[in-house]
């Protein structure tokens, strides 16, 4: 049940507490004021500082403890102060050092990513606004399910801290990740600071409520208010906060009203559009206030004085230490895109004993009951994947039954939550399994992936891959229309930092998912529905002897499906077509008006793509068709097609051909108009005749 309730302190804060905090606050002003001061080497590049927002923020730094979790937002330099971290390594990433801890010099101030002893771990944080919430949430049900399965022997009580500016609780993302934390109670600390500006806009012209007051709609959500420009009140109701979420493993929403007495960032100045409102915050400078419960507390004004002149002194050495400091090694830039996989040989056997043969999606059902018989950190989840239904396409139809509902479960329609909760998942050390329904679904999932899985290991300097395995059934067949039939394989192509499978039968369905799942690195499977089931004319192949339990394909390794007669190679009589998925059939059936002619190349992953083997096939060729189901305009096809030609230019003996659906927005409903858009067995054919005879 919601409380709504404002944190009033019993006792006093002790002094030793006061006397941190209070040095900290000087030092987290004065480096502010340094890069004021500074301003031609500091807003190089640009950075937002913690001032103003100090109280509230060092109130929560210093009390997580090293076994929790946190995820921030830009503006949070006094929590990384709280926890330990020194003014020097912040300087370091300001000025994009090679020793910045966080992620070599590749990101924002104020942007951490800390896997370190003795320290809550913070995972990678991206600079857009709320996008925080998924992941942050993604961990508290991490933990929540660590706790459930018994997978740990640790009797601390670790909780997750997720910190927002209130402007960005206005983000849909937010909500996804309200409503998972409420429905399932995860142990989460939602901390809303809010000083009334987002960038140039004011609170009343962001929002009809603030955060606390939007939190009410969420029930189970525990509500809080506290004064964050006042230490005291920060720190008695962040500490009773975190005590709630420790002791409950519920969320809780605390709102802190701050003033902001710095910049919005260094590329946008106050002194810009605040006016008078500048001089109305300052009224409510945190330093000050903690300053009057100092004397209370007998601390006297030369004993502060001494303080501040020593964080002075501390700030200045630290700048200094952080301009001598070296710069990144140039030749290094592209290190840690990907964590390396220990997947780099097939292993196993491709027809298991006694196999019978199994369509493509009883492969992917046993490939994922045989991850998660053996591995206790692997779940599965999303839209209808439960007990109930299995899966759209029964693709996970008995796991719910085998594993329990704590395993294998539905989540609400939310794209966003489902894709970005990985990324905490894989941060608390499980192993995900989630389903995307349909391709045509996946876009509001498009930012998490973009933002959070794809930056992660590469800003992180390879602290921080995400391993996660999304499923997403693609294609079109028989009807779908045009909100089900999608091919969306050269968006998710341009987003660098992930990996992309496209298995076309259930050996390497099955073989593809084994390696994918073990991948340290975020992968999606591109699963077409007309082959799932063997029923679309001419996709018999797709059915396949089944692989045993420890059969595995590495990725980025092709697979000729089909050869070509070495008389016809050695005549220049034969061509190759590179193709994946639906391709592969389409293929397969025209080429058998050109017997022994035509060699057909299974590219199986999209990325990374296994160029030897199409230069290879290229040269040994000198003819090439790259075929596709995508609408080929600005296509993965054309762009490979254009390597093709660049790359295998004086082998060619013929333009490389190409042939995708027709450049249309969407596939249409009536069977008889969808066929008049994608390629087709005829169509192929009519290719592969004009090359041959180029």
């Amino acid at each position: 049940m919601a409380v709504s309730k404002s944190a009033k302190p019993k006792t006093a804060v002790n002094k030793k507490t006061l006397l941190e905090a209070y040095r900290l606050m000087c030092t987290a002003q004065r480096m502010a004021e340094t890069y004021d001061e500074n301003k031609e080497i500091c807003s190089k590049y640009v950075h937002s500082t913690s001032r103003g927002h100090e109280a509230i923020q060092l109130a929560a730094g210093l009390q997580l403890k090293p076994y929790d979790f946190a995820s921030m937002y830009y503006r949070d330099e006094s929590i990384l102060l709280g926890i330990g971290m020194q003014p020097y390594e912040l300087m370091l990433q300001l000025m994009a050092k090679a020793d910045d801890p966080f992620s070599g010099g590749r990101t924002y101030y104020g942007h951490p990513s800390l896997k370190r002893e003795g320290f809550p771990t913070i995972p990678h944080q991206s600079s857009a606004t709320g996008m925080q919430a998924i992941p942050a949430t993604g961990m508290a049900q991490g933990l929540a399910y660590i706790e459930a399965q018994k997978l740990t022997k640790s009797r601390n009580r670790p909780i997750v801290l997720c910190s927002l500016g209130d402007g960005s609780v206005t983000e849909g993302e937010v909500a996804e990740a309200f409503q998972m934390a409420v429905l399932h109670q995860y142990p989460i600390l939602y901390l809303i600071q809010d000083n009334d500006w987002g960038i140039s806009a004011t609170g009343k012209e962001m929002r009809a409520m603030d955060a606390y007051e939007y939190a009410a709609g969420f029930k189970g959500m525990k509500r809080m208010r506290v004064d964050g420009a006042d230490f005291v009140s920060s720190y008695k109701g962040v500490e009773e906060a975190i005590d709630y979420v420790r002791k409950n493993r519920a969320p809780i929403l605390v709102h802190a009203k701050c003033p902001l007495l710095g910049h919005h960032t260094s590329g946008v100045r106050k002194e810009w559009y605040r006016g008078d409102d500048i001089e109305i915050h300052s009224k409510d400078d945190p330093i000050p206030k903690l300053e009057k419960s100092l004397r209370t507390a007998g601390v006297s004004a030369d004993a502060m004085k001494k303080i501040r002149e020593e964080a002075i002194i501390a700030v200045e050495k630290d700048y200094q230490k952080a301009l001598a400091a070296k710069d990144p090694v140039l030749s290094k830039f592209d290190e840690h895109e990907f964590a390396p996989t220990a997947i780099t040989k097939e292993t196993g056997k491709r027809k298991g004993k006694n196999a019978e043969k199994v369509v493509m999606v009883d492969a992917a059902l046993h490939a994922i009951d045989e991850i998660m018989k053996t591995t206790p950190e692997a779940l599965f989840y999303g839209q209808d994947v439960g007990g109930t239904l299995g899966g759209v396409f029964r693709e996970a139809a008995t796991l719910a039954q085998k594993y329990g509902d704590g395993r294998v479960f539905n989540t609400p329609i939310q794209e966003a939550y489902i894709v970005g909760s990985t990324a905490g998942m894989s941060a608390v050390g499980l192993k995900p399994i989630v389903e995307i329904q349909f391709a045509d679904y996946i876009w509001p999932g498009i930012n998490q992936l973009v933002e959070e899985l794809s930056k992660s290991c590469y800003l992180s300097v390879g602290k921080f891959p995400i391993q996660s395995l999304i499923r997403v059934p693609i294609g079109a067949y028989g009807g779908g229309g045009p909100y089900h039939s999608g091919s969306v394989e050269s968006t998710l192509l341009n987003i660098r930092g992930i990996k992309v499978i496209y298995p076309s039968n259930a050996a390497d369905m099955k073989g593809l998912l084994k390696a994918a799942f073990h991948d340290p690195n975020p992968v999606i499977s591109l699963e077409h529905k007309g082959l799932y089931w063997s029923k679309v004319p001419g996709t018999t192949d797709a059915k396949t002897f089944e692989p045993d339990d420890e059969y595995i394909i590495p990725l980025g390794k092709a697979n000729v499906v089909q050869k070509a007669e070495p008389e016809k190679v050695a005549d220049g009589e034969s061509a190759v077509i590179v193709t994946y998925g639906m391709g592969v059939y389409w293929a397969k059936e025209a080429s058998k008006e050109f017997p022994g002619a035509v060699e057909i190349l299974d590219l199986r992953t999209l990325n990374p793509l296994d160029w030897n083997a199409v230069d290879k096939a290229v040269r040994a060729h000198n003819k090439a068709f790259v075929l596709t189901e995508e609408p080929l305009m600005n296509s993965f096809a054309e762009s490979l097609a254009g390597r093709i030609s660049k790359e295998c230019f004086e082998d060619l003996d013929a333009p490389v051909m190409t042939l995708g659906a027709a450049d249309l927005p969407a596939v249409p409903l009536n069977v008889d108009l969808e066929k008049m858009m994608l390629p087709t067995a005829e169509k192929v054919a009519v290719v592969i005749r004009d090359l041959l005879n180029y």
